[in-house]
């Protein structure tokens, strides 16, 4: 394995969101949050990915962090993404699909998902992902829209 690539991704402008494929999954909040829920998912969905920063956090430590986000999970339980208002901005600050729910089109229509909701809570749409992240994690966002406006090597 190489160095880690990491892309940052912005989109300023909501009309130039690119639709997803519809797929028939509902997308609902987390409400009220639950910390169990958000590690549940960060701990699956990122099983495959290193997403080990915060492997060792408590249950406080996660109540804490759901409260800090908006969580929004689709169908059911096949993938999530967290919003975390950043000043005027706000970024995707988790998003994914469990293991066995890739294909099927869920990860284009949640993430059209994140970003309509993201341009209601702010000016500025923003992600982040690397090259140890799935395979077709930026080709998603890119088709969804979002520009890279900085890469780190």
């Amino acid at each position: 394995m190489g160095a880690v690539v990491t892309t940052y991704l912005e989109l300023s402008d909501p009309a130039r969101i690119q639709p997803a494929r519809p797929v028939e999954a509902e997308i609902r909040r987390v409400e009220p949050p639950d910390g169990a829920v958000n590690r549940a998912f960060y701990e699956q969905v990122g099983a495959d990915y290193a997403w080990i920063d915060h492997l060792d956090k408590d249950d406080r430590w996660w109540q804490a962090h759901a409260e800090r986000v908006e969580t929004w999970v689709i169908g059911e339980d096949a993938g999530y993404y967290e919003l975390l208002r950043d000043g005027g901005d706000v970024q995707i600050a988790y998003f994914g699909l469990r293991p066995g729910f890739h294909g099927r089109g869920l990860g284009g229509a949640l993430l059209e998902h994140a970003l309509r909701r993201g341009f209601e809570l702010g000016g500025r749409v923003w992600v982040h992902t690397c090259s140890l992240d799935g395979p077709h994690a930026l080709a998603n966002y890119r088709a969804r829209g979002l520009v890279p406006y900085r890469v780190e090597r």
